[in-house]
């Protein structure tokens, strides 16, 4: 009889599929889809997030996909039925692939709030989804900001324990706002289910 591992791996799926997936890299492909959602009509702050994505053992996963949803810097979610408003080309979408160590950007807008269903106003944020090696499925989480005083009323991050909610704050770093992914582990980051 064989001796079973004591512990379970950080990663248990992978290579991540990536063609078809993350234009602009080593594939042929329409660039339906970007990185960059910074349009030249966006209205609002830009911004760039930063960061970098770790498995379970805290090394970088090299191949996972990332997607954002976000609304503009008005509070506004992209409408293609409304196309006389500001920023009305604004997409609210982009996805990209890591880098060899782990990294991904995104160059967008800093969002502005917007309501819930109870009608409450949420802090600025970016929804995230995290496709990654070990994970059948995708991951959903949220980037909120540090600098937003509405963080202390937001009623989703109400929700998530408060020595838990640092792992959904995006920090100024630079020039840049910097948010890292770990999908396991002591760092993890808050994943919500939807």
């Amino acid at each position: 009889m064989s001796k079973l591992p004591d512990i379970t791996p950080s990663q248990t799926v992978g290579p991540y599929f990536k063609y078809g997936l993350t234009p602009g890299t080593a594939y042929q492909w329409n660039d339906a889809f970007s990185n960059n959602l910074v349009t030249p009509d966006a209205s609002g702050e830009r911004i760039r997030i930063e960061g970098q994505v770790f498995d379970g053992d805290g090394v970088p996963i090299t191949d996972s996909m990332l997607e954002i949803w976000q609304a503009d810097g008005q509070g506004k979610f992209a409408d293609q039925t409304k196309t006389a408003l500001p920023n009305a080309a604004f997409r609210g979408f982009g996805r990209t692939g890591t880098d060899k160590t782990g990294t991904f950007v995104f160059d967008t807008v800093k969002p502005g709030q917007v309501a819930d269903p109870d009608g409450k106003l949420q802090a600025p944020h970016i929804l995230l989804a995290v496709f990654a090696r070990g994970m059948t499925m995708q991951c959903y989480s949220r980037i909120y900001f540090a600098d937003e005083v509405a963080n202390a009323t937001d009623p989703v991050l109400a929700l998530v324990p408060a020595d838990r909610r640092d792992t959904l704050i995006a920090k100024k770093q630079g020039s840049a706002w910097r948010f890292d992914v770990h999908v396991q582990g002591d760092k993890e980051t808050v994943f919500f289910d939807v």
